[in-house]
């Protein structure tokens, strides 16, 4: 037998990927192997490292993926192989969430593990529609219980002790089963105006609050329609609902939004559009893969003392070429006589934090324009080195018609495809508001990594033109920023997000 690894039981939290606690996001980047629930949120799952193994174990009422009996099973075998298990679930794990069960055979066998507690959706979901789950003017405690029943089986509840308690009541895994909740509660003498509320899909851009009372709520649910997952919250906390409400009045509440930049650039766009209330799945189309054994950039690298102007057309071209510059042995002082030009802000600032400040950027950040402007600007004679992607702008090169220029790859583009995520179903259902494409190469990428899909109902917006043109191409929708910046890509998502 192979020597026994260790699994890890990680709570997710209620679907923001935001409430992943830093150790479990710290225990996930060094799995071998992540086993998980239907509860995950998109927005976490599209953050599984690539290179682990992915094994969806999803349990919805009625629809077990998987058995928990095998569950159990799956992680001591996989443990017993020698791998870094995670057991991702929805929540924490200790909830309602049959960790006792999976920790009895680990425990038989000898294997180690750790808990990693999460964010219960009990507390935080409610926490997002503006329910405290406790205030001292309305009640000191709560209770939180499970709403599943067996088939065939009535609940197990006692009712009249709940009712007692004057406290606030969550019931999980409740929906299906609300009316008899309901009907509980008053038979057991509840306040047939007591203040009752259902919340669904809490903390991601499907949250939606129904409030009313525990004899009228199973009717309004009727009337508008609730999907899961949703819990169930039972006390005079609910009257503060539209009061404290927070979440909705973000400008991106309730959007869900594609971000397509290589991996490396991703986190800053996603930070800005969460901190907006959005919903992200980061789910690069690209990635950026250095140039192997690149003799025609250590040649130029070489030789740097012989250029005039160094120009960089991404953040990718700066962060790779100093990678490299810096591996040969290079001192950076060696750039000292060198000019730089640079495409636009995010390029400029990616050089900025390599301590070095452009001397040149144009008004309009694309290939064309970075061209016209720096033609003003060379001499005759001047030698102009552009290390960027293999596949580049050709407009920059033709605008420069005349100059000794040495266009050299230093990295290509590689489609990536996220396969844990339903795309196709969630573009044809109409849940992605928008995708957010920073360039021609990620919408070719997105293309390529997503054969199938319906292109025609994705809301592309767009950062340029030639993003645009490239969009309109695979007969996208499309939007365009009017500056090529992340800030006004980011007003024109929340401007589709309002017409919507």
């Amino acid at each position: 037998m192979a020597q026994a690894g260790k699994v890890w039981l990680v709570g997710a939290g209620p679907g923001d990927v935001g409430l992943l606690t830093r150790k479990g996001y710290q225990v996930l980047q060094d799995a071998d192997v992540v086993v998980y629930d239907s509860l995950i949120g998109d927005s976490l799952l599209a953050l599984l490292p690539d290179h682990t193994e992915k094994i969806n174990v999803g349990k919805r009422a009625s629809n077990h993926t998987m058995p928990q009996e095998k569950i159990n099973e799956l992680l001591l075998n996989k443990a017993q192989e020698g791998k870094k298990v995670i057991r991702l679930k929805g929540g924490d794990p200790s909830l309602f969430g049959r960790g006792g069960e999976e920790l009895e055979l680990l425990t038989e066998y000898q294997v180690p593990f750790e808990i990693v507690p999460g964010v219960t959706s009990s507390i935080a979901v409610p926490a997002y529609n503006g329910i405290p789950v406790t205030h001292r003017d309305f009640t000191s405690s709560l209770h939180i219980i499970t709403g599943h029943k067996r088939a065939g089986q009535g609940y197990d509840i006692d009712f009249d002790a709940l009712v007692r308690t004057k406290g606030t009541l969550v019931f999980l895994m409740g929906v299906s089963s609300l009316g008899d909740i309901c009907r509980g509660l008053l038979s057991a003498g509840m306040d047939a105006d007591m203040p009752a509320a259902i919340l669904q899909q809490g903390t991601t851009a499907g949250q939606k609050r129904i409030v009313a009372t525990v004899s009228t709520l199973e009717e309004e649910v009727k009337k508008c329609r609730i999907e899961t997952p949703a819990i169930i919250v039972v006390g005079k906390v609910c009257r503060l609902a539209d009061s404290f409400a927070w979440y909705e009045k973000l400008p991106l509440a309730g959007a869900k939004i594609l971000v397509t930049r290589p991996k490396d650039l991703i986190s800053t766009m996603s930070d800005r559009l969460r901190k907006a209330g959005a919903e992200v799945l980061e789910m690069p189309a690209i990635s950026a893969e250095p140039i192997p054994d690149n003799e025609r950039l250590q040649n130029a690298l070489s030789q740097m003392e012989t250029y005039q102007w160094l120009v960089f057309t991404s953040p990718t071209g700066v962060r790779i070429f100093f990678d490299e510059f810096l591996r040969s042995g290079r001192d950076l002082r060696s750039l000292a006589k060198l000019k730089i030009a640079v495409i636009g802000e995010g390029t400029k600032n990616e050089l900025k934090n390599r301590g070095l400040i452009a001397d040149l950027i144009p008004e309009i950040y694309d290939g064309e324009h970075l061209g016209l402007a720096l033609a003003k600007e060379c001499r005759a004679g001047d030698r102009i080195l552009i290390p960027r992607a293999k596949i580049g702008n050709q407009e920059l090169i033709q605008c420069l018609d005349g100059f000794e220029i040495e266009d050299i790859p230093t990295y290509d583009t590689i489609p990536v495809r996220q396969s844990e995520l339903d795309l196709a179903g969630m573009v044809e259902r109409g849940e992605i508001t928008c995708a957010a494409f920073t360039s021609s190469s990620s919408v070719r990428a997105f293309v390529d990594a997503n054969p199938g899909l319906a292109f025609c109902k994705v809301r592309a917006a767009c950062i340029g033109k030639q993003t645009r043109a490239t969009a309109d191409k695979a007969g996208m929708q499309t939007w365009m920023a009017d500056k090529a910046t992340m800030d006004s890509l980011l007003e024109l998502i929340m401007q589709m997000h309002a017409e919507k």
